[in-house]
């Protein structure tokens, strides 16, 4: 089950608009370049909401480690070691998901 229970809203009054949201604890990991530009290979992010876009998550990390815009055009995302694309593709996260960062493979 996801990780908690929220409620957003203004202050508690005949006018206010309540919704509920859940969210979920994931282990983001990164890989080659994105580990060099966080400086870590994983970090456990605690309230991830669910569902969100694969573009909104990437956005989520973008605030967290800006440098990773430099793979912005070039990086893919693998949520529970299955590939997706940044973009409008909605993903429901579950506590304890891995979230992989996955840029480019350079070779030869």
């Amino acid at each position: 089950m996801c990780g908690s229970l929220g409620v957003r809203g203004a202050a508690p009054d005949e006018r206010s608009v309540w919704w509920f949201f859940m969210t979920a604890q994931v282990l983001v990991l990164y890989f080659a370049k994105s580990a060099e530009l966080t400086g870590r290979k994983e970090e456990e992010l605690p309230d991830v909401p669910t569902p969100i876009s694969s573009g909104d998550l990437w956005r989520l990390l973008l605030r967290r480690h800006p440098r990773l815009s430099a793979l912005q055009h070039h990086v893919v995302l693998a949520v529970r070691q299955q590939y997706v694309a940044v973009g409008d593709q909605v993903v429901t996260l579950a506590d304890g998901d891995e979230v992989a960062v996955v840029p480019p493979l350079s070779g030869g």
